[in-house]
Formats: C-alpha cells, sequence, structure tokens
C-alpha cells in the first residue's frame, strides 16, 4: 500500500530531469573541418583478362558456322523468290503454294543454323561476363551474326507476305 502512494512521488521527481537547461546549443550543420576539399580520381578499372584459345576457338567455329549457313541462304533465295512469286495469288494448298512453301522451310532451315550459333555466342557472351574475362571478340562475333540472322528473317518475311496475296 505504501508503495501505490510513493509511485506517484517518484514519478514527478523524475520529471524533473526531462526538463532541458536554458541556454545556447551547438548548431549540428557540418563543420568545415568535416568538409572534404580537393578532387580524387578513381582508379581506373582493372583489364579483363583475355579470353582462353578453347573459347577463341568455339567464337571462330561458331562463326565459320553461322556464315556457311548464311552462304547456304544467300544461294537459296533466288529459287526460293521465283517459287514464291509464282505462287502468288495461288490457293492454299495449290502446287506452286506448296513448292513455294518448301523453297521457304529450306530458308527458313539455313536460318536455323545460324541462330543456334547465335544461341552458342549468346551462351559464351554470358560465360565471358560471369567470369568477368574479355567480351569483345564475342560481341563483334555476336553482332555479325545478329545482322546475318536480321537480313535472314526480312527476306523470309517478304516471301511470306508475297505468298499470301
Amino acid at each position: 500500500m505504501q508503495a501505490n502512494r510513493l509511485a506517484p512521488l517518484a514519478l514527478i521527481a523524475m520529471l524533473g530531469a526531462c526538463a532541458a537547461p536554458e541556454g545556447e546549443y551547438p548548431s549540428l550543420a557540418i563543420r568545415d573541418v568535416e568538409r572534404l576539399n580537393g578532387t580524387f580520381e578513381p582508379a581506373p578499372p582493372p583489364e579483363p583478362p583475355a579470353l582462353t584459345p578453347e573459347a577463341v576457338a568455339d567464337i571462330d567455329s561458331l562463326l565459320a558456322r553461322a556464315r556457311a549457313a548464311h552462304a547456304e541462304f544467300t544461294e537459296a533465295v533466288p529459287a526460293a523468290r521465283t517459287r514464291a512469286q509464282r505462287a502468288s495469288g495461288a490457293a492454299r494448298g495449290s502446287e506452286a503454294w506448296s513448292v513455294a512453301q518448301v523453297a521457304i522451310a529450306g530458308l527458313e532451315s539455313s536460318r536455323s543454323e545460324a541462330m543456334i550459333a547465335l544461341a552458342d555466342l549468346d551462351r559464351l557472351y554470358v560465360a565471358a561476363m560471369t567470369d568477368a574475362v574479355a567480351v569483345a571478340p564475342i560481341d563483334a562475333a555476336r553482332n555479325e551474326v545478329d545482322a546475318q540472322v536480321v537480313e535472314q528473317n526480312a527476306v523470309i518475311e517478304a516471301l511470306l507476305a508475297n505468298l499470301a496475296q
């Protein structure tokens, strides 16, 4: 019972400790001593290590494979274009339409070889980026093969559009 009466008195006594003294407080702004002066030059990033000879051989092999597929594609385009022009306006399922579809399928087969090489180059690129090695040779090969695939896609789309008319 006695403790219950003393509890409010103890709280009132402690409340006085929360009162702040009158006076000037120091500023919380950054002092001149705390300011950084001058410029700092970051260290240049280290050069990534070169690709392994096996990786370079893989890139060369994939690039040769894509170039061969592109040459095969380019060689087959005139015949496919002629067949697609003959089938223009022909009914679906007709002989001319079927012959044109087979020619376009041959082009798509050549394109798929280039796309497989491009996918393998992408895989090598990701592995090189993950391992932090030089990617410039892979990037150059990827750009070349990608340009070939884009060109092949445009030719195939044009032939299919001509066939649909």
